[in-house]
């Protein structure tokens, strides 16, 4: 395990962002965390979670995907590049961290997504353990451990400083190109900051949530018919702020713009909570705002975990709890639904 003073995690980034692009969390001029480009004397973020997750680097809002260009009869086409250079994440948090084999089964099934796979072959994912879960996190729930972050490389923050560990070739590489930087410690200096994590995260009010109610393929059809669905569906906008800040949702539709120059072919996300999601010629398939509702918890909780060996859809990240401009969000819906399960 290798560590560095507090005082001297400047040194870190500055020895980083010498060989490729650093990304760090870090507060924008509303007070906010969000990845940002390392920059001499940037200070890393103290809050807890981005306002964007992690996902952005791999599956960005909006990427250009091809360009054609028109003379006469004649088409030309000229494919946008994959990604090409190495660049690292400090900072991300296990729940962003467990979102990326959720992403991962999707875009590099088969077929293979490229744009998304040249990314992730580039990219070096030092995690972070959450000193601080606050009272929206439930990653527990989905059996995450906040004190044990996945990546290629995990960070601790302790009294002292900062740990390191090396889960991955690719982070024992990222680790060994520090050599000048950090020094050699042993394990025992984290184990108070995991206990310490643990002792919070066993306290959390959405630390019991029923998800073994969930999942089950034999009782799907059975959750897809609860009444419920129309009362909780009620106060929903359809705004999709819950689907834009989710680290897990990977809808997204493909569009061509004429530009007066030629056209372009854009990927940008979308949402299921939209009336005109997956909208065809003969009508929109889920035509109510009950029934796009039901579909973005039922392809959480059921869907996606039936065809994924139980992965659920869901790391428990808090993002919706705390952006849903009504309060609706994945907890009250497991809840309800649970409760309801019980009384009938």
């Amino acid at each position: 395990m290798k560590m560095i003073q507090k005082a001297e995690l400047f040194r870190l980034f500055d020895a980083v962002s010498a060989n490729e692009k650093l990304y760090i969390p870090a507060d924008n001029t509303a007070g906010k965390a969000e990845y940002s480009v390392y920059k001499d004397g940037m200070q890393l973020s103290s809050q807890l979670n981005t306002v964007r997750s992690a996902k952005d680097f791999f599956f960005p809002q909006t990427e250009n995907m091809a360009d054609f260009q028109v003379s006469g009869k004649n088409i030309s086409v000229e494919i946008a590049p994959r990604m090409d250079e190495d660049f690292t994440i400090f900072g991300v948090r296990a729940c962003d961290a467990k979102s990326f084999a959720v992403l991962d089964n999707v875009f590099l099934g088969d077929p293979v997504d490229t744009f998304y796979q040249q990314r992730r072959l580039h990219a070096t994912v030092v995690t972070m353990a959450c000193g601080r879960p606050e009272e929206t996190c439930f990653c527990t729930v989905f059996g995450i451990d906040p004190a044990n972050p996945m990546g290629d490389v995990s960070c601790w923050e302790t009294a002292e400083g900062y740990c390191f560990a090396a889960n991955t070739e690719k982070g024992e590489k990222w680790l060994a190109k520090l050599d000048g930087v950090l020094f050699e410690t042993d394990e025992s200096t984290v184990i108070a900051t995991k206990e310490k994590i643990h002792a919070i995260t066993e306290r959390l009010p959405l630390g019991n949530l029923p998800i073994e109610k969930f999942g089950n393929g034999d009782e799907m059809m059975e959750y897809f018919g609860r009444p419920e669905w129309k009362e909780l569906s009620r106060a929903c906008l359809g705004c999709g702020t819950c689907t834009f800040v989710c680290p897990t949702c990977q809808c997204f539709d493909i569009r061509d713009f004429d530009t007066g120059h030629g056209v372009k072919r854009t990927r940008c996300w979308d949402s299921c909570m939209y009336s005109d999601f997956t909208a065809m010629s003969a009508g929109q398939p889920r035509p109510t705002q009950v029934e796009r509702f039901r579909q973005r918890f039922m392809h959480k909780l059921f869907y996606y975990p039936m065809k994924n060996e139980g992965l659920f859809g869901c790391v428990g990240c808090g993002r919706c709890l705390q952006k849903c401009p009504v309060s609706l969000n994945i907890a009250k819906v497991m809840n309800a639904l649970s409760k309801g399960k019980e009384e009938n």
